[in-house]
């Protein structure tokens, strides 16, 4: 989903306009006002909503949105974070597929609560995944919808495999395709690092500055960053390897609770 191109962003409302197909209002964290075009599509429409309008609601109610999936794992959330097409929505369907828990897919969204412990608000039972990862799993795509038409990527329904509680979040995954030669995972240690990782990762940080968000970002992923363990997911480029990162991982949150 491409990013709006023509926005306006002030404390309490986000306007933003897509050609050809609407333009959205966000307001006071409470109401989305959408002004659709003579010929809007309204699959497209519907992915702004759930997305770009999701996150300025978020950030309104002063609640961090990071772009990714977030599964249940012996009752505590685990986030993959990370750049479009690196995989997350598909690492979190790995875990699907062992019958855990998803939480939330594409926008997490997370709260810290007086003892800085951070929590996961569930989002609706559905994933967006590629033709590619469809393939992987063995799934028919004609057995889903389109995101929108003659799009490669699908939404899949979760019911039977989605938590609709809050729960607390252990750990945060950054995936990252890189020319290396097989999946492997490293520790996040370095304050630095990891405040810069969330900030690369928030969803929509282009309305930080002109919202007056900045200070309330750092103070909220700061206090965030002291609290969980985090992680780099490194994946070659070119190779399938999301079933030996899916072991990686649950090997990772063996030994951390150790």
């Amino acid at each position: 989903m491409k990013s709006p191109k023509k926005i306006s962003v002030g404390k309490d409302e986000v306007v933003f306009h897509i050609p050809h197909q609407a333009t959205f209002s966000v307001e006071k964290g409470t109401t989305i006002t959408i002004s659709p075009e003579q010929h809007a599509d309204v699959d497209i429409v519907r992915l702004y909503v759930l997305g770009t309008c999701m996150g300025a609601i978020l950030f309104q109610r002063k609640i961090l949105p990071l772009h990714g999936s977030a599964v249940v794992i012996d009752g505590k959330a685990y986030a993959f974070i990370g750049h479009s097409g690196h995989g997350k929505s598909t690492l979190a369907s790995a875990f699907l597929q062992q019958g855990y828990q998803l939480i939330t897919d594409d926008v997490i969204a997370l709260t810290l609560d007086d003892c800085n412990n951070p929590y996961v608000t569930p989002s609706y039972p559905q994933q967006k995944l590629w033709q590619e990862s469809l393939d992987v799993f063995g799934m028919n795509s004609n057995l889903y919808r389109p995101l929108f038409d003659r799009e490669s990527k699908f939404a899949v329904p979760v019911h039977s495999y989605f938590s609709e509680n809050v729960v607390p979040l252990a750990g945060i995954f950054e995936l990252v395709k890189m020319d290396c030669q097989h999946a492997e995972i490293r520790a996040v240690t370095k304050k630095l690092e990891r405040l810069s990782l969330l900030y690369r990762h928030t969803y929509r940080n282009y309305f930080l500055s002109e919202g007056g968000l900045t200070a309330w970002h750092f103070e909220t992923t700061t206090r965030l960053s002291a609290n969980v363990s985090f992680y780099q997911l490194r994946r070659p480029l070119h190779e399938q390897t999301v079933n030996q990162l899916a072991d990686i991982v649950l090997e990772a949150i063996k030994d951390s609770c150790e």
